[in-house]
């Protein structure tokens, strides 16, 4: 197809249209990792997130349609998005690094936006491939021009988890969510699921989303448990040699 062809522009806007709804999610994702980092860093963690997964996903298309035969991958997949989420409902820790501890943030934050992108584009640039029809000029255009899109909806993500925090915890659900719905569709339970067990087609996600946000709050409390433990005995340390002097 050319750009003079009726056809191009019509799966052009096939694949920005894919994106726009299938990018709900990742966009998610994104404003999650990077809701805990100072407001310039954030912007970094976004620009250099996004660009890198649109990357990632474009590469990934080419062979997309062969590695969803392979048996297990979605179970691996499901497995990594389930722990992305409780981790994303963990509090942060407050470093005492300075720049270095803000940097080491900003590359962990942009980790997960990638790894979260990776795994759960696996059925997303199916629909993208399809629409593109076999041209990777159409592949890369669509989803370059999706950036803003997804960049816009993380921004304004961030904005809102500030004002309202149970917006991390749904966040987090959806991850869950999303694991249950990979993990149900994976070649290798896929047949048995529809012959016998139809009700884990909704069950199955339920469980990821309850699963993640109770665990995830399970260790979230045990966490800051732990955190106020450290506390109380660093300002012990700290009062000793004043109240051992008051004694004298």
């Amino acid at each position: 197809m050319e750009f003079s062809d009726t056809q191009f522009w019509i799966a052009l806007v096939q694949i920005i249209g894919v994106n726009i709804v299938l990018s709900g999610d990742n966009a998610v994702v994104i404003a999650l990792a990077a809701r805990s980092l100072p407001p310039r860093q954030q912007k970094q963690a976004i620009l250099w997130g996004s660009g890198a997964a649109v990357v990632m996903r474009v590469i990934l298309t080419v062979v997309a349609v062969e590695l969803l035969k392979l048996p297990y991958l979605k179970l691996i997949g499901a497995v990594l998005l389930l722990w992305i989420g409780i981790q994303l409902l963990l509090p942060e820790h407050d470093g005492e690094g300075g720049q270095k501890d803000t940097s080491d943030n900003l590359m962990v934050a942009i980790r997960t936006i990638l790894i979260a992108d990776l795994v759960m584009s696996l059925d997303n640039v199916i629909a993208v491939a399809a629409a593109a029809k076999g041209s990777l000029l159409l592949l890369i255009l669509g989803l370059a021009i999706s950036i803003p899109l997804v960049v816009f909806g993380s921004t304004f993500l961030l904005k809102v988890m500030e004002r309202v925090p149970l917006i991390v915890t749904a966040g987090a659900a959806l991850l869950g969510w999303v694991a249950g719905e990979m993990a149900v569709t994976d070649p290798i339970l896929k047949d048995w699921v529809e012959a016998n067990a139809g009700w884990l087609d909704y069950g199955m996600p339920a469980a990821g989303a309850l699963g993640v946000v109770a665990v995830g709050s399970w260790f979230a409390r045990r966490r800051e448990a732990e955190e106020e433990v450290e506390a109380v005995v660093d300002l012990a340390t700290a009062d000793q040699p004043g109240k051992s002097s008051t004694e004298k």
